[in-house]
């Protein structure tokens, strides 16, 4: 089954970086869900996606997020808009 890792851009502008399995889903409990959404985004609504990319398994998709969740706000701007390749 396919994993998503994504970055969405808050209301406020902050970068939240994540994985899941259904990337719809998770958007909605984003915006919209206190109990399942993240409790760091709920003063930040609404998100909106600004990237995505898929991998085939969960492994690959938890190191790939903490890759991106240690790259400072420029370089995940700089992937978001395509100027940084992707794996």
């Amino acid at each position: 089954m396919k994993w998503y890792i994504y970055i969405v851009k808050c209301s406020d502008g902050y970068l939240y970086t994540g994985i899941t399995q259904n990337l719809q889903r998770r958007l909605t409990e984003h915006n919209s869900d206190d109990r399942l959404g993240s409790k760091f985004i709920r003063v930040r609504r609404p998100v909106e996606l600004a990237y995505k990319e898929i991998v085939n398994d969960k492994s690959t998709a938890l190191k790939r997020e903490l890759e991106i969740k240690g790259w400072s706000r420029k370089k995940k701007l700089d992937l978001i808009s395509g100027a940084v390749l992707c794996p």
